[in-house]
């Protein structure tokens, strides 16, 4: 029994296109290996609390060990910061912030990673209204590099 010549052209195309497949697999494994296809590279830096809150953050820095956060008031009513919890650091502040006003919060005495280590916190802020007394919060988060 003879095989036609087809069989034999058909397995070559398949190894060659095989082969070609294989390198460019190994090629794209090599690059993710070494950090170049990393998706957080690509994250911006970013603080974002909810407008429905009134509070908005300007700008903030996140080191190993502290966050500073400015944080601006735009609710038309005065506050009081009560708590900022930022991952799992926790600093209790009782400080009022006027409306229009903007302030610097540090957070300290927290370990968020190392230097150069991409994080995102979920950003917590418990305020006071001080004309009804009531106590509410607001969440956001804070993607950053830490330097």
């Amino acid at each position: 029994m003879v095989f036609p010549k087809r069989s034999q052209a058909a397995m070559e195309f398949l190894m060659t296109y095989g082969w070609a497949i294989l390198v460019v697999l190994a090629a794209i494994v090599a690059l993710a290996y070494f950090g170049v296809l990393n998706p957080a590279r690509f994250i911006p830096e970013t603080c974002t609390l909810p407008s429905t809150s009134g509070l908005a953050c300007l700008d903030f820095g996140l080191a190993p060990s502290s966050a500073s956060l400015f944080i601006v008031n735009g609710g038309g009513r005065d506050l009081v910061i009560e708590n900022m919890t930022l991952g799992d650091c926790s600093n209790t502040y009782g400080f009022a912030l006027p409306d229009g006003v903007n302030h610097l919060f540090n957070i300290t005495g927290c370990s968020f990673g190392s230097v150069g280590e991409k994080r995102k916190l979920t950003l917590s802020i418990s305020y006071t209204d001080p004309v009804s007394g009531f106590t509410k919060g607001a969440s956001g988060t804070v993607i950053s590099v830490l330097s």
